[in-house]
């Protein structure tokens, strides 16, 4: 045990931090800041399209630090946002800080390694709300 971090919070980091490198690994990069920046990218995006009862479902099943980044600028009374294919890719393209062209790669991963985390058809649940154009780009292979 830390002497400056109590047992759950030394958990918490080690929980992220197992999430953070399956999403590099699935990105096939080592750097866990772009591998940070685009989870929060894929779950805002993923947030954002869905109504309040599946989003606060899906958060349900983060890791605490996650859970904190999905929710971070939510308007529950802005959403669902409606966008197509198009505007997912040039929101994530924008907020990712990524090229558009790589956005479907990128999100796919992130959903590869995300699936690894959560719990059986909790994944899925979510994307039934999403349009099947988006969902396509999410369930792509890898």
């Amino acid at each position: 045990m830390s002497v400056t971090h109590p047992p759950d919070f030394e958990h918490t980091i080690h929980t992220a931090n197992i999430w953070l490198k399956s999403v590099a690994e699935s990105l096939g990069t080592e750097d866990r800041h772009l591998a940070h920046r685009l989870l929060r990218t894929w779950l805002h995006t993923l947030r954002d399209r869905l109504t309040v009862d599946v989003a606060a479902h899906f958060a349900a099943q983060l890791p605490e630090l996650m859970r904190g980044a999905y929710y971070d600028g939510w308007d529950p009374s802005h959403v669902p946002i409606k966008y197509d294919r198009e505007g997912y890719v040039n929101r994530f393209s924008q907020e990712g800080k990524v090229p558009v062209e790589d956005v479907p790669r990128i999100a796919a991963a992130v959903t590869a390694a995300v699936r690894e985390h959560v719990s059986p058809g909790q994944l899925e649940s979510a994307l039934e709300q999403v349009p099947h154009d988006i969902r396509e780009i999410l369930l792509q292979p890898a």
